[in-house]
């Protein structure tokens, strides 16, 4: 006899199985994107492989609702976030996954918790995978952002050394571990296929997302543009970067007080509510009996939830 917690996990097992078949069963590749998307020119590969796709392409669950997100202008974004996390998922792909694991998680809640409580956990499962990829498009973020002063010093380097411009994108791929030696390897790949540098700077920017990447292409192209000494102006932005690296280690160090404050008082309760359920399970299953009583721990988790992002939100400080 198989208990409720088997039971559970052979429920999770079985709708993963079922949507890893779909998802195998579905998936198409057109080559010439996929050989593009290594180069880094996702958007011109559409145009490129247009043609090539066949009419069982277009007849598959992907293909229909990578369209209807591009015409809810959410597709587009959340491509963008996909990529700037570095995650090798379309955004249909991931729209199934957290669709799937909301799923998940409403079964198993309603099957131990009741309705409100399969919401809820539903909720809590379809917003893991986006949590997931906003804390990886923040890590990979700040590991580019932590590389890029000394990437600015060696451009400086060789374009003092004689180098030129697209010479010098080359050295960053050599010299660097990643997430810096894949963006700048996307550049100059994208400059060999024959795009521009400016654009594929500007393409590396969109990729990244980050104030100090932007402010950098930006002077490259109006180094381009108006002319001038592009080492010295590189140089003064690393120097610019290495202070506000600076200055956001001192906030870290500063707020570090209210951030353990923010942890502490967000995982305290649900500690305690852990413990007393396995100290007196009687006296904790009184609040997930049927009834109106349900209310007050998704309540309690709700209200948790908001104060600690009310004091993130606090000590989220912009340099």
């Amino acid at each position: 006899m198989v208990g409720p917690l088997g039971f559970g996990v052979l429920v999770t097992l079985a709708t993963l199985i079922a949507c890893i078949g779909l998802w195998r069963a579905t998936r198409f590749v057109d080559p010439v994107e996929a050989r593009a998307k290594e180069y880094g020119l996702g958007s011109e590969a559409s145009v490129v492989g247009a043609d090539s796709y066949d009419y069982v392409t277009r007849r598959t669950i992907w293909f229909r609702l990578s369209r209807l997100l591009n015409r809810l202008s959410f597709g587009p974004r959340l491509a963008a976030n996909l990529a700037r996390a570095d995650l090798p998922l379309t955004a249909a792909e991931f729209v199934s996954l957290v669709l799937s694991a909301g799923v998940v998680g409403f079964v198993i809640g309603v099957w131990r918790l009741g309705p409100l409580g399969g919401l809820a956990l539903g909720a809590l499962f379809a917003y893991a995978p986006v949590a997931y990829m906003r804390g990886a498009q923040r890590k990979r973020q700040r590991a580019f952002t932590a590389q890029l002063s000394d990437v600015l010093t060696l451009l400086v380097g060789a374009l003092k050394a004689g180098y030129g411009l697209t010479q010098a994108l080359q050295v960053p791929v050599d010299q660097f571990p990643p997430p810096t030696s894949q963006e700048f390897g996307k550049v100059t790949r994208a400059v060999a296929l024959g795009v521009t540098v400016q654009q594929a700077l500007r393409d590396m920017a969109e990729r990244v997302g980050t104030d100090d990447v932007d402010l950098v292409v930006t002077a490259i192209n109006v180094q381009h543009e108006v002319g001038g000494n592009l080492a010295e102006t590189l140089d003064t932005i690393a120097e610019t970067i290495r202070d506000r690296i600076r200055i956001q280690r001192e906030i870290g160090v500063l707020t570090a007080e209210e951030r353990l404050t923010g942890y502490i008082l967000a995982g305290l309760p649900l500690i305690l509510a852990v413990v007393l359920f396995a100290l007196s399970p009687q006296f904790m299953s009184a609040l997930l009996a049927p009834g109106w009583i349900r209310v007050l721990p998704v309540a309690a988790v709700l209200m948790q939830i908001a104060g600690y992002l009310v004091i993130r939100r606090i000590i989220d400080i912009e340099v």
